[in-house]
C-alpha cells in the first residue's frame, strides 16, 4: 500500500504529503518517469539495495534519508542538473551516490556525468562516495575482410587477386565527467567524502579487415597457371580520446 501511495504523488509536479519509501535489501527499485520534483518525508535504502531515478526527475527532497551498507542511489543520465536536498541523514559504509554519464553506442556518443548540486543538513556518516564520470566512449567498428580471389583455369583465364581488406574505425570519444557541487554543515568530515569526476574513457579502435587471399594456382599438364596476390590487410583506426575532467566544490555553510 505504501508503494502504491508514493507512485501516485509522482505525477504531481510537488508532492508534499507524507511520503515514504523504502527499498528493501538486496533489491533494485526504478522509479517510473514523471513528475519533475519529489518531496519525501522518508527514503530508506537497505543494505545492498539500489534506487534508480529516471531522467525526468531533476529534483529530491529528503526529510529523513537512511541508506544502509552498500546502498546506492543512481541517477539517470541528463542535460538537467538534478539538485539532492537532505534535512537529516544516515548513512552507513558503502554509501554511494551516482549520477554517471551513459556508455556511447554505435548509434549514440556518451553521455557527460550529471551535474549534481547535493545539500546535506545533520548527517550521520562512515563514508559516502559521489560518482559523477563520464560515460565511456563506443569502439571503433571493424573492417570487413577482403573477398578472395578466383582461381584461373589451365586453358583460360587468370587467377584474381584478393581484395583489400577495409579500413577499421576509429574509436569515440569518451564524455565529460560532470559538476559536482556539495553543500554541509560546518563540522561536515571532508574526509568521510570520495568524490569521482573523470572523464569516460576513450573508445577502442576497430579491428582492421584482413585482405582475401589471392586465386589458387593451378597445376596443369604442361604449365602450372599464376596464382592471384594477396588483398593488403585494412588502414588501422585510431583511440577514441577521454573525455575530460568534471569539477567538484564543498561548500560550508552554518544556516543548514
Amino acid at each position: 500500500m505504501r508503494n502504491l501511495c508514493w507512485m501516485a504523488l509522482l505525477g504531481c509536479s510537488w508532492a508534499v504529503a507524507d511520503a515514504q519509501m523504502k527499498v528493501e535489501a538486496n533489491t533494485l527499485l526504478r522509479l517510473p518517469a514523471s513528475g519533475a520534483s519529489l518531496l519525501l518525508t522518508r527514503l530508506e535504502v537497505a543494505d545492498n539495495a539500489t534506487l534508480l531515478l529516471p531522467a525526468s526527475l531533476n529534483e529530491l527532497h529528503v526529510a529523513e534519508l537512511h541508506l544502509g551498507r552498500d546502498a546506492h542511489i543512481g541517477i539517470a543520465p541528463s542535460a538537467q542538473a538534478f539538485n539532492l536536498q537532505v534535512q537529516s541523514a544516515e548513512l552507513a559504509a558503502g554509501s554511494h551516490i551516482s549520477a554517471r554519464g551513459a556508455a556511447g553506442t554505435s548509434k549514440q556518443p556518451a553521455t557527460a556525468g550529471r551535474a549534481l548540486n547535493l545539500r546535506l543538513g545533520s548527517v550521520q556518516l562512515s563514508d559516502l562516495t559521489l560518482d559523477v564520470r563520464g560515460g565511456a566512449g563506443a569502439a571503433g567498428h571493424n573492417g570487413k575482410d577482403g573477398l578472395a580471389g578466383e582461381s584461373g583455369g589451365c586453358f583460360w583465364g587468370q587467377a584474381t587477386d584478393g581484395e583489400n581488406g577495409q579500413p577499421a574505425g576509429d574509436g569515440q570519444s569518451g564524455a565529460a565527467g560532470g559538476q559536482l557541487r556539495v553543500e554541509v554543515p560546518e563540522d561536515f568530515p571532508a574526509q568521510a567524502l570520495t568524490v569521482k569526476l573523470q572523464g569516460g574513457a576513450g573508445g577502442l579502435a576497430g579491428v582492421a579487415g584482413n585482405g582475401g587471399s589471392g586465386g589458387a594456382i593451378n597445376s596443369c599438364l604442361v604449365y602450372d597457371a599464376a596464382g592471384g596476390s594477396q588483398g593488403r590487410i585494412g588502414a588501422a583506426g585510431k583511440s577514441g580520446d577521454s573525455g575530460a575532467e568534471g569539477s567538484f566544490k564543498l561548500r560550508r555553510e552554518t544556516d543548514i
